[in-house]
Parts: structure tokens; sequence; C-alpha cells
């Protein structure tokens, strides 16, 4: 379906040694991209290398920490000089530290939103330079419905995410007239080893798909978690071409939990 509009183009994914961002890799691979395949975890992402020797497109890792500004840079400029100019940028990196929000440590406070929301602004920054001259490319940070919505013991991960968010649509809105194109896709309860996490070892689908009443949060309409696919599907569309006129969209894939906000 994007093969003629990603062959051969240059797209950075970050935090993608697993989750959404290594479905997003394998998609882009899949329609014939150079991908830039970055991440703090570079054992996890030399697994990745190899998992995609079949596809049209190529994966060069790179490992890199987002919450560095000199890594960062240094990467980016990396990227170009090996791979050519970036056409692509997907914000997947993401940590979550779940804890009531008078209990949670300055520490956690301060990580999540390095990497959630630091991270956001050093990657699109440092991409958005290069691109603006060029006059052209698309941005997708992959946030959370929790940025719109309350969620019980996510008080940090939502803020972070509410951070990501509201950059990115100003970005967009600063680079519309240089024809570079940045959208949010902001998944749900996805089925991944960060939401497993949560669980605390059991299966917590039923009860994510029901919704917590004590906890004010509302079950999930279409009656399943989000996957990992349904993500991409959305980082994908809101890449290409098909989203040509889309921009500053804050694009929801929660199976309705936030009730159409």
């Amino acid at each position: 379906m994007y093969e003629d509009q990603f062959r051969g183009q240059v797209a950075i994914v970050t935090g993608a040694a697993g989750g959404i961002g290594e479905a997003v890799v394998s998609a882009l691979c899949r329609a014939g991209a150079s991908v830039a395949a970055l991440d703090v975890d570079g054992d996890r992402l030399s697994a990745l290398f190899g998992a995609h020797d079949d596809v049209p497109g190529t994966v060069t890792q790179f490992t890199a920490d987002v919450r560095s500004a000199v890594e960062v840079e240094d990467t980016v400029a990396a990227v170009e000089e090996r791979l050519g100019p970036v056409a692509f940028l997907v914000n997947c990196a993401g940590v979550l530290r779940a804890a009531t929000a008078v209990e949670l440590t300055e520490r956690d406070w301060d990580d999540t939103l390095a990497v959630n929301a630091r991270g956001v602004f050093l990657m699109s920054t440092a991409v958005a330079r290069r691109m603006t001259p060029r006059r052209r490319g698309s941005i997708v940070t992959v946030a959370s419905n929790a940025a719109g919505v309350p969620r019980v013991r996510m008080s940090a991960y939502a803020a972070s995410k509410a951070a990501a968010t509201a950059y990115t649509k100003t970005l967009g809105l600063e680079l519309a007239s240089s024809g570079i194109r940045c959208n949010v896709v902001a998944p749900g309860s996805t089925d991944t080893a960060m939401l497993r996490g949560l669980w605390g070892g059991g299966d917590g689908t039923s009860v994510s798909v029901a919704g917590v009443p004590t906890e004010y949060r509302v079950g999930i309409p279409l009656g399943r978690l989000t996957t990992v696919a349904d993500v991409t599907n959305a980082v994908m569309f809101l890449l290409s071409d098909q989203a040509a006129n889309v921009t500053m969209h804050d694009f929801y894939v929660d199976g309705g939990a936030a009730l159409g906000r």
C-alpha cells in the first residue's frame, strides 16, 4: 500500500527495540524504507537488526539515549551521513513509572519526563532543523490517551505524554509553512510488555476491557485491547501521503476508551 511512498526514504524510529517501536520499524521496512532503529538498549537492537533481512527496506541500528542532547545530535547527524536525508521521524521511546501522585518519587518523575517529553523535544528539533530547508518531512509522536484523560497511578506518565502532545502540535504549527507535518498517535491500553508489567504477572485483559469503576476508569467500548498493529497502522497513515493535508492531529487509537475525546 505504501511502497511507492516509503521506498528508499530514510526514517528514524526511537524506542525501536521493542513494543510499538519494533512494530513501526518492521512496517517501514516492509514498505521499503531505510530505517534508523534507535534505542538505548544496544543488545536488543542487535536482535532486531537480524530479524529484518528478508524485507525490501533496511535496518541500521543506532544506540543512543534520547535524554542526551549530545547523543541525539550526534546520532541524527550520523544517520544523515550514513543513510541520507531524514524524511520521517517516529517518536516511540517511552517509560512508565506507576505510583500514586503523592507516592511518586522525584527520580521517577524526572526519569519519566526526561524520556517521554525531553526525548521527543530533542529528537524532533534535531530532525526538524534538517527537514526545514528541504521543505518536506513528517513527524509522528506516539503519546497516550492518558494525556487527555486522568488515570490513577499515572500522574508522571500522563503529564509527560501531555507535554509531548502539546509540543508536537505546536511544532506542527510552526513548521507548516515549510511543508512539514507533525501529528500524534494516542494509544489506549495496548498489548505490550509495558502494559503487562502493570498487571503484576497476571492477565489483566478482562479488567482493562471492563473498566475499573473505583478508579473512575471506563472500559473499552470495542471490547478488546489495542494491538501494536493498530497503533502502527495509524502511524503509517499519518506518515504517508494519504494524510498529506493532516497536521497537528491527535489520533486516538483506544477502542473508544476515552469516549471519543
